[in-house]
């Protein structure tokens, strides 16, 4: 059938002589993969560069369930980003959490909730004047809610120590590794409860950046075997040394 989709970019690679494949989540489907012919040829203006992580695409495409990948018909950009390609250091996390997605959104089926939350605070990241350093760790922490391993919060006022092997706070160090010390645990309780508007009230070292950032991914890979190596992982760090 022909349908028409929202989607956000995740990831796109060359095929054959001019066209791409490229995976998109979008709002009707889920995760798809799709072919758009000659993305790549002169005549089609180069439609590849709208093909870019995380930008929001309007699609009509020949959809069909039993293909692995669909094919379209139309494609264009809906809102173009006014800051993203032009900030290196917001340039940097897009490229970092489309990868994330891409390794992590595996489901193809409609999830309205969590599209909508992608569409806001992408767009929302796209404005942003202060706290833009604070964005990526913040959105890894409020992306674990749509994923499904969002920490139980029952006891987190009262304990020091997180315990990402259980997925709940503790009072005591675990007796194992995969845990957040409790100087890493109050900069995680603190950005899961931030307002988006308030990022920039938030104070990171870079010791504490780093740190942050190597348990989220840790607590990452403890859910999603496939996660791996993430490659943009040094340049963001380079970013925001």
């Amino acid at each position: 059938m022909l349908a028409n989709t929202k989607g956000i970019v995740l990831h796109h690679v060359k095929y054959a002589e001019s066209s791409v494949i490229a995976t998109i989540y979008t709002k009707e489907f889920g995760r798809q993969s799709y072919l758009i012919n000659a993305a790549r040829s002169k005549k089609s203006k180069n439609r590849a560069g709208i093909l870019q992580p995380l930008f929001f695409l309007d699609l009509v495409a020949y959809q069909k369930e039993s293909r692995n990948v669909q094919r379209v018909k139309e494609v264009k950009i809906i809102t173009p980003f006014n800051t993203i390609p032009f900030d290196i250091k917001k340039a940097t996390q897009v490229i970092f959490i489309a990868e994330i997605l891409y390794k992590t959104i595996q489901e193809e089926e409609s999830y309205p909730e969590l599209f909508s939350f992608l569409q806001h605070n992408i767009q929302y990241f796209d404005l942003m004047e202060e706290g833009v350093a604070n964005f990526y760790l913040y959105f890894l922490i409020r992306l674990l809610e749509y994923l499904g391993i969002y920490p139980n919060v029952e006891q987190i006022k009262r304990n020091d120590w997180f315990d990402m092997d259980k997925g709940n706070f503790v009072s005591f160090e675990p007796p194992h590794p995969q845990y957040m010390a409790p100087g890493i645990t109050r900069l995680f309780k603190q950005l899961m409860f931030i307002n988006i508007h308030k990022l920039g009230n938030i104070r990171i070292s870079r010791v504490e950046r780093v740190n942050l950032l190597e348990k989220l991914l840790e607590y990452y890979k403890l859910h999603f075997d496939g996660l791996g190596k993430i490659k943009s992982i040094e340049v963001l760090k380079e970013v925001f040394e």
